[in-house]
């Protein structure tokens, strides 16, 4: 229930915590059971109800909703997670089941069909007791060997992608042994709770101006808590560079250096922080929003921050650190006139400085964030302000017990 509170953040959180104990269990199953065609999927009592053509519909009933769900056989493939996803179905467990290409063969072979009632038998394994329904079993016509191996030529090839994104909550359980035998095992699974290292799902806003170290701590953070690091800039690069519906229209501003519109940046916002690994894990974003208009915006989409943090670095630190960044053009190293110079003058000489941390450049920056930040501190009241001029581990110190305090109220914090 305090994860729904923390996602939702309902205007009228008692009334919101009535309707979800009427509504919600918090300990319902939501299983996936996947695998390849005869690894034995239906031999764990998956119940016919959840076999509907409308899976969101039949997955928001109550029966589903306080007594929990197993859906077997989907998504087949990445498109079907992703729709999942999209839909709000986030199971809980994934259960895989694998077994020998062979033995599957072998088993799909053994199928076969009641005309009749269309229930399905097995010569091996679940043979019918009653002579006149042995009479009538038809051999399926979808068993052949050559029928069953296009199958798993099709499974194999779209089971990574889907392993990539369950891999959080999945575990791959051998269905080459007695059904007894992988029950066990899948109950066993089923029963464990996926424990983050994070005391709860983090959320996290980091706002500062260009060189106050937002990256490094973000990375920091990721590192130990295995949060999504996502900055918003390189998630804009990244979605030109695979070449997606977005990216294709967000690459014309990326060419000429001008503002990506927030529809394009929010909508792509959207699709990564609705992701499975930051639904799950918790994200630090950086990079958005840059103003109060983008701070509603992300509001209105539901994506609110727990934990909010403002870097405040001085003038002048600001510029030590961005205008003598350097780089070296053969290698791509990066080096810092005072921090970390160049170790020899062949390599001194060959650096090179980017446009961007010139000081007219640098100023420009400036002139946006500052010309924002007062606005969006008073949108996000309940932020931790970091004085950023020091070590960095000091830092990340500070950030990381702001994540593990209870929610601040109304009241700023400060380093």
């Amino acid at each position: 229930m305090l994860e729904e509170l923390l996602i939702h953040k309902p205007d009228d959180p008692i009334e919101f915590m009535i309707n979800h104990l009427k509504q919600n269990n918090d300990d319902a199953p939501r299983i996936c059971v996947l695998g390849p065609p005869a690894s034995g999927k239906t031999t764990v009592k998956i119940p016919n109800a959840l076999w509907a053509n409308l899976i969101q519909e039949r997955l928001s009933n109550v029966d589903c909703i306080k007594q929990g769900w197993i859906l077997e056989g989907f998504p087949e493939n990445q498109e079907q997670a992703w729709i999942l996803q999209s839909s709000g179905i986030f199971p809980r467990h994934v259960v895989m089941l694998y077994a020998p290409d062979t033995v599957l063969i072998e088993r799909s072979g053994g199928k076969r069909l009641d005309p009749l009632t269309q229930e399905v038998f097995h010569t091996t394994f679940d043979w019918p007791s009653d002579p006149l329904v042995q009479e009538r079993l038809v051999k399926p016509e979808d068993v052949s060997e050559q029928e069953v191996s296009k199958k798993l030529l099709e499974y194999h090839r779209n089971f990574p992608e889907i392993f990539h994104i369950y891999q959080k909550v999945l575990k791959s359980i051998n269905a080459d042994q007695p059904s007894v035998d992988v029950l066990s095992q899948v109950v066993a699974f089923v029963q464990t709770r996926h424990r983050s290292a994070a005391p709860f799902t983090p959320r996290i806003l980091f706002f500062g101006p260009p060189g106050s170290g937002k990256s490094l701590q973000a990375e920091l953070i990721a590192q130990k808590y295995d949060v999504v690091n996502i900055c918003c800039g390189q998630l804009l690069k990244e979605a030109v560079a695979d070449n997606t519906k977005l990216g294709e229209l967000v690459k014309p501003y990326i060419d000429s250096g001008c503002p990506v519109p927030d529809n394009l940046v929010l909508k792509l916002l959207t699709e990564r922080l609705s992701a499975l690994d930051c639904l799950t894990n918790g994200w630090v974003l950086s990079g958005f929003p840059r103003d109060v208009k983008q701070g509603e915006q992300l509001q209105k989409a539901q994506i609110n921050p727990n934990r909010v943090f403002f870097f405040n670095l001085p003038y002048e630190s600001i510029m030590e650190r961005l205008s003598q960044r350097r780089t070296d053009p053969v290698t791509g190293e990066r080096y810092h006139t005072t921090f970390r110079p160049a170790p020899t003058p062949e390599i001194q000489a060959r650096l090179r400085q980017n446009p961007k941390d010139e000081e007219k450049n640098i100023e420009k920056r400036l002139d946006i964030y500052f010309s924002h930040v007062k606005a969006l501190e008073d949108f996000y009241q309940d932020a931790f302000y970091v004085n950023a001029d020091q070590d960095p581990y000091v830092i990340f110190e500070f950030i990381e017990s702001c994540i593990i305090k209870p929610l601040p109220c109304k009241n700023i914090r400060s380093l």
